[in-house]
């Protein structure tokens, strides 16, 4: 008991370090005109396989990379790389969320005026990483049809710190008996009007709508960039 008002005290101090490093890091990400994307998912949920066809997809179009936390191996990185985007592995350890200044150090070297779009794929939990901004612009949550429908209601901090809800795995809805309309409540009741989008990486089923969801967002970020140059 006589501890815990230090471990408060020092948490507070590592947020709000953390803070203004992803401060300084959005004001970079803006000045370089590059719209960064961090996805957030439990362990299993897909995130890996929908941002491989999310890059393999906008590399036509646009210029894309990726930065790819994970606890240990460097995995999904190479699989990742597999695009031809570049890709580099962030290796936590025994951290089990990003931290700006994780995502500072893999950044060095690269020009991020080369990037279009910055990909930033968080250590699979759903609890840590709700606390840490990365500087993104965008941050999404993903969650598989075989998870469950009240995934939101167990975890609502970080679909309160998320702007846009994936349910991945749709096409394996009908199989595992999950009820969308439920799981689409359960979002509602925590994050009121919460952008959502199903998806199927595998099927392609749905990927498009969100492909479209960031193009808006990339032209905005354009103009803003030109408009302070």
């Amino acid at each position: 008991m006589m501890g815990t008002p230090r471990l408060v005290e020092i948490r507070q101090n590592v947020l709000k370090q953390n803070d203004l490093l992803a401060r300084n890091l959005r004001q970079r990400f803006n000045d370089a005109g590059v719209m960064v994307i961090s996805l957030v998912s439990s362990p299993g949920a897909g995130k890996t396989l929908f941002l491989e066809k999310t890059l393999a997809a906008l590399s036509s179009q646009y210029r894309v990379a990726a930065l790819v936390g994970d606890l240990a191996t460097e995995n999904d990185a190479s699989r990742l790389a597999r695009t031809q985007a570049p890709v580099r592995q962030i290796t936590t350890g025994t951290v089990c969320h990003l931290e700006a200044a994780m995502v500072e150090r893999a950044l060095e070297g690269w020009n991020l005026s080369d990037l279009d779009f910055l990909f930033v794929e968080n250590v699979g939990n759903l609890v840590c990483p709700s606390s840490y901004d990365l500087g993104e612009n965008l941050r999404l949550v993903l969650m598989s049809v075989t998870e469950g429908e009240d995934k939101p209601l167990k975890y609502p901090t970080i679909f309160n710190s998320a702007d846009i809800a994936v349910i991945t795995k749709i096409d394996l809805a009908s199989a595992v008996e999950f009820d969308l309309q439920a799981a689409l409540c359960s979002i509602e009741s925590v994050r009121p009007g919460m952008h959502v989008i199903e998806v199927s990486a595998k099927t392609g089923d749905g990927m498009e709508a969100w492909y479209q969801t960031l193009r808006p967002h990339q032209i905005k970020k354009r103009e803003i960039t030109e408009q302070a140059k």
